[in-house]
């Protein structure tokens, strides 16, 4: 069995400023900068989802942003398999691996391990995507919280991907999303430090809003309506996968029709600051992370990571 690749790892909710940490990190360390954000890895919504803008990019390789087409749904899996084939590739150069998200599953994917669950069958995920698009995701949430309590519980009763990935698997398989995670787990593809910006939410919310409020004059609705344009399943009432984060949902139902900017940007900010109350609360629970503060963080971050790649070298 192949050993783990060395990674640094920098997470934390979102807005917490990771982007200029990491770039910080990758001119101190040599580093490359491979994403690990679920929204940001699609190509349609550079903006929306806060990617990396072209000068920041331009001070620092990174990868794995913006490439999915908005119609194609990402796990987890998929994900720490192509995020680890590019940190071996990013070490085989000489270049340390820096991953850098708020997903807190992409991190365990890689760190820890993945369920190892087989392939669905196409038509059980089309027949649950219908239902969905009928129902409801608090109905489908509903209906996992019978099934799957456990599982159901850590998400929210609107998250369409997740919702979906847990009753696909369990009509696909005949066992629960929980069961699979503490039965069947791959080896972990990847070793290194959890750093977490621990930002409490008192600090995060007034840059929340500031930040959305700059997303939306800088174009959020125009490139919300760009992306519009290129998905005829979203123009027809569907959600496609990239539809599904924060920012692109709300966004959508704007363009829609079904509410006015304002009540677009409230709700836009409203579910982004429970998102990043649920970040803090999932990494709050890693026994693995390493906290360090929002701000001030610099010289004790770099410190820690030099000194895991120091270790890595005497092995």
């Amino acid at each position: 069995m192949p050993r783990p690749i060395p990674v640094i790892c920098l997470a934390g909710p979102t807005g917490s400023g990771k982007t200029a940490l990491a770039l910080h990190l990758a001119r101190e360390l040599g580093g490359e900068i491979i994403n690990a954000d679920s929204r940001q890895v699609y190509a349609d919504f550079p903006l929306i989802t806060a990617q990396p803008s072209p000068d920041e990019r331009a001070r620092a390789p990174h990868h794995l942003y913006g490439f999915l087409p908005t119609a194609e749904k990402i796990s987890a899996g998929r994900w720490a398999d192509m995020a680890a084939a590019k940190a071996r590739e990013v070490t085989g150069h000489g270049r340390v691996p820096l991953l850098v998200g708020g997903t807190g599953l992409y991190f365990q994917a890689l760190l820890r391990g993945m369920a190892a669950i087989p392939a669905i069958a196409p038509e059980v995920s089309a027949g649950l995507e219908a239902r969905l698009r009928e129902a409801g995701p608090e109905a489908l949430h509903a209906e996992l919280s019978r099934q799957d309590p456990a599982y159901a519980a850590r998400i929210h009763p609107r998250d369409r991907q997740r919702i979906l990935r847990a009753l696909e698997v369990l009509e696909g398989t005949g066992k629960t999303f929980s069961w699979w995670h503490g039965n069947a787990m791959s080896a972990p593809l990847c070793a290194g430090p959890l750093f977490v910006l621990d930002a409490p939410l008192a600090w995060l919310a007034p840059r929340l809003g500031r930040r959305l409020d700059a997303m939306l004059e800088a174009g959020a609705v125009e490139e919300a309506r760009r992306a519009l344009a290129r998905s005829p399943d979203a123009a027809e009432g569907a959600r496609p996968p990239g539809w599904s984060g924060i920012g692109c949902a709300e966004l959508l139902d704007h363009l829609r029709g079904r509410t006015s900017l304002a009540e677009c940007r409230a709700r836009w900010l409203a579910n982004t600051r429970a998102y990043a109350k649920r970040q803090l609360t999932w990494f709050r629970a890693r026994s693995e992370a390493v906290f360090l503060p929002p701000e001030g963080g610099e010289a004790e971050l770099l410190r820690a990571a030099r000194g895991f790649l120091e270790g890595r070298k005497d092995a």
